[in-house]
C-alpha cells in the first residue's frame, strides 16, 4: 500500500512539472508597436468572454539594497508598501503580460498575450516627465538568458502615458484640428466684440456667395486637377480635403466663442474646427462649407475618428489598461502588492504616500484584485514563496490536483515565442488554488458554490511578501516553519557592531550585557550593517531603549559596546526611514539620517504617531548572499 501511495504521487509530481514545462513552452502572442492595433482589438473580445483576467510584468529591477526588500518577517503593510513605491519610482516595465481565461472544473481556457514597453515621448511634448529609470543586473542578465530582445524592446516596444501624463499632455498640445470644442453661452457683447462680429460675418458671407457661384462652374476632374486640390487654392478657393474652407485669425479664447456662436446661427451647412498653435492656445477658427446633412456627418465622424486616433498615440499601451479596467473583471496576480505599485504608478497616476491612499485610488481603477500569493498563505502553514516555481513545488507535496490548459489561438513561431509565460504559470496555479478553496467553501454549506462568489472574501487582500529574482525554480525558496506574531513594540534595531558577525555570534555578544538579556529573545540581520532584536516577554524592548537613551547600560561589556558604537532604536525609526525616503544602502546609514528628522519631529508631535502593530517572526536564519 505504501509503495503504491509513493508511486502515486511520483507520477502526480511527474504530471505536474510537465504541466509547468508545457506552460513554458506555448506560444504566446508577443505584441510590439508594429502589431499593437490588431493584438488590441483580439485582445478585447477575449476579455469580453474571459472570467478573470491574470496579468504578470517583467521590470528592470525590484529593490536597490537588501534591507529595502520586502521583508515578511518585519514589514507592516504600510512599510511593505513604502518599499513596492520607492522600487516602482526607480525602476520601469519591459514586458506587460495579460492573460483572460475561463475555469471549468479542471480545465481553463486561456488567452495569453505579452506585451514589449519601452517609455518614449512619442509626440514630442515633454512627457513623460522622468527620462531615467534604474536597472538591476540580476534581473537584466536573467532576461537575457530568456533570449529577451534588447534591441526590439528599445526601438518597437509600445509607449504609453498614464491617465495623469495624458491629462497634461492634452493640455500641451492643444485641442486637436478638428476636435469638439466646447460652446460656452457668452455675456453681454461689448463694442470691441460688436466689431469683431459684424466683421467675420461680413466676410463669411462673400466668402459662401463665392463658393456658391463656383459650384455652377463645371470644371473637368481630370488626375492632374484631383492631385493638385490638396496643394493649390482651386478657383480662388481654401479646400479642407474636398470641401471648401476659410480661416477666421482669432487672439483669444473670448474670440474663438464669438466665432462658434456667430457660426452655430449663421448656416446650418458650416462645420466650425479651432486650430491650435505651437502653444496649444487657438489660433484660428477654419470654417468647413458641408454640401447637405449627410455630408456634414460624415466630416463630422471623420473629425472624431482623427481625434481618437490622436488619442490613442497618446495613451499607447494604457489602451490595455483601460480595456481591463472597463471590464471590472477579477484580475488574478502574484504579489499584488509589488506587481499594481508598478502599474499603478507607470499606468494611472503618481504613487500616494500611504497604503490606504494607494487602495483607495487603485479600486477605483481595479476594484476587484486576487492575490495567489494570499491564497496560498490561506490554504497552508507556508510562510514564503519568492516565486511561483516554488508555490508549485509546495502544493506538490500536498496535493494532487491536475489543470488541463488550452489555449485556443495559437501564436505565430518566432524567436521570443516563451516570453510571458510567467503569466500562463499564474494561471495554472490559481485554478489549482481556487479549484481547493471552491472544493473547501462547498464541503461548508448544502449550496453549490461558483468560482468568483467563494473567492469574494479574498480579493482586494494584498499580502507583503518578499520580492526575489524573477524565477528561481529551487525548491528552497519555500520556507515552511512555525511563524508567531510579535508586536512591534518588542522589535529593536541596533548597528554599529563589529562588520561581519553573523546573527548566532551577535546573540552571543549581546547574551548577560544587560538584565533583559537574560530572558528569551532572538536576533535576525535586517541587511549587514543593522540587525533585529525580537523580545518575547512584553516590556523589555522598551527598557533596553530607555538604558541606553539614558546611558545607564549597567553592565561593563554593554557599555563598551556603547562606547565602541553601538545604537539602538525601536520600530517607529524604522517607519520613519521608510515614509521619509531615506533609502541608503545600508540600513545604519539611514537610521543615523534619520535621528534628526526624529527629535524634531517628536518635539512637534507628543505621541509622535506610536502605534502598535503585529509582524510574523520567524527564528529562521536570513542568507544576506542571496539578497
Amino acid at each position: 500500500m505504501r509503495a503504491r501511495l509513493l508511486q502515486k504521487r511520483r507520477l502526480c509530481t511527474l504530471n505536474q512539472q510537465r504541466q509547468q514545462r508545457r506552460c513554458r513552452q506555448r506560444p504566446i502572442n508577443q505584441v510590439t508597436k508594429s502589431n499593437f492595433a490588431e493584438s488590441l482589438q483580439s485582445l478585447k473580445t477575449h476579455i469580453a468572454s474571459a472570467e478573470y483576467i491574470a496579468v504578470s510584468t517583467r521590470k528592470t529591477g525590484s529593490f536597490a539594497a537588501p534591507w529595502r526588500r520586502i521583508l515578511p518577517f518585519l514589514d507592516t503593510a504600510e512599510t511593505a508598501y513604502l518599499k513596492s513605491k520607492d522600487a516602482a519610482e526607480r525602476f520601469q516595465i519591459l514586458q506587460f503580460a495579460v492573460c483572460p481565461f475561463t475555469v471549468s472544473e479542471s480545465k481553463v481556457v486561456a488567452h495569453p498575450y505579452n506585451f514589449h514597453l519601452f517609455p518614449r515621448d512619442e509626440l514630442n511634448v515633454g512627457m513623460p516627465p522622468s527620462y531615467s529609470f534604474s536597472c538591476q543586473t540580476s534581473y537584466l542578465t536573467y532576461m537575457a538568458r530568456e533570449g529577451f530582445d534588447f534591441n526590439s524592446c528599445i526601438y518597437d516596444g509600445i509607449s504609453y502615458l498614464s491617465r495623469v501624463q495624458e491629462t497634461s499632455a492634452k493640455n500641451r498640445l492643444g485641442k486637436p484640428l478638428g476636435g469638439i470644442y466646447p460652446m460656452k453661452s457668452s455675456s453681454t457683447h461689448s463694442v470691441a466684440d460688436s466689431l469683431f462680429l459684424e466683421r467675420i460675418r461680413a466676410r463669411v458671407q462673400n466668402w459662401m456667395n463665392v463658393c456658391k457661384d463656383k459650384k455652377d462652374i463645371e470644371v473637368p476632374e481630370d488626375s492632374l486637377v484631383r492631385s493638385l486640390r490638396k496643394l493649390i487654392s482651386f478657383l480662388g478657393v481654401e479646400l479642407h480635403g474636398s470641401r471648401p474652407c476659410m480661416n477666421i485669425d482669432v487672439c483669444n479664447e473670448r474670440q474663438v466663442q464669438l466665432a462658434l456662436e456667430m457660426l452655430s446661427k449663421f448656416s446650418s451647412d458650416l462645420v466650425p474646427l479651432v486650430i491650435p498653435g505651437k502653444s496649444g492656445e487657438p489660433q484660428a477658427v477654419r470654417v468647413v462649407l458641408t454640401s447637405s446633412e449627410e455630408d456634414k456627418n460624415l466630416l463630422e465622424r471623420e473629425l472624431q475618428d482623427a481625434e481618437d486616433e490622436e488619442t490613442r498615440k497618446i495613451r499607447g499601451f494604457r489602451e490595455v489598461i483601460d480595456a481591463i479596467s472597463s471590464s471590472q473583471k477579477p484580475i488574478v496576480a502574484f504579489d499584488c502588492l509589488h506587481e499594481f505599485t508598478f502599474i499603478h504608478s507607470k499606468f494611472v497616476a503618481p504613487l500616494p504616500h500611504s497604503m490606504n491612499e494607494f487602495m483607495c485610488s487603485l479600486l477605483m481603477v481595479f476594484p476587484h484584485i486576487l492575490d495567489v500569493n494570499h491564497l496560498l498563505k490561506e490554504i497552508s502553514p507556508l510562510k514564503k514563496a519568492s516565486n511561483i516555481p516554488a508555490a508549485f513545488a509546495h502544493l506538490r507535496r500536498r496535493f494532487s490536483i491536475p489543470i488541463d490548459m488550452e489555449i485556443p489561438h495559437q501564436a505565430p513561431d518566432g524567436e521570443s515565442d516563451n516570453h510571458g509565460h510567467h503569466v500562463l504559470l499564474t494561471v495554472n496555479l490559481f485554478a489549482k488554488l481556487s479549484s481547493i478553496l471552491k472544493t473547501t467553501h462547498a464541503a461548508l454549506t448544502d449550496f453549490p458554490v461558483n468560482d468568483v462568489e467563494s473567492l469574494e472574501s479574498y480579493m482586494n487582500i494584498f499580502t507583503p511578501s518578499s520580492a526575489g529574482l524573477p524565477e528561481q525554480p529551487k525548491e528552497e525558496n519555500v520556507w515552511i516553519s512555525n511563524t508567531a506574531k510579535v508586536s512591534t513594540e518588542d522589535l529593536v534595531f541596533i548597528w554599529g557592531f563589529r562588520q561581519g558577525m553573523l546573527a548566532e555570534q551577535l546573540k552571543s555578544c549581546l547574551s548577560g550585557t544587560h538584565n533583559v538579556f537574560s530572558e528569551d529573545f532572538d536576533v535576525r540581520l535586517a541587511d549587514k550593517s543593522c540587525a533585529i532584536l525580537v523580545f518575547w516577554k512584553p516590556g523589555l524592548a522598551k527598557i533596553l531603549l530607555d538604558a541606553m537613551d539614558s546611558g545607564s547600560v549597567g553592565c561593563d561589556s554593554l557599555r563598551e559596546l556603547v562606547s565602541e558604537g553601538l545604537k539602538a532604536t525601536g520600530y517607529e525609526a524604522y517607519k520613519r526611514v521608510c515614509s521619509l525616503g531615506l533609502w541608503e544602502t545600508d540600513l545604519a546609514d539611514s537610521f543615523d539620517r534619520s535621528l534628526t528628522e526624529q527629535l524634531q519631529e517628536c518635539n512637534k508631535d507628543a505621541d509622535c504617531g506610536k502605534k502598535a502593530m503585529e509582524v510574523y517572526w520567524s527564528s529562521d536564519s536570513i542568507n544576506l548572499d542571496e539578497l
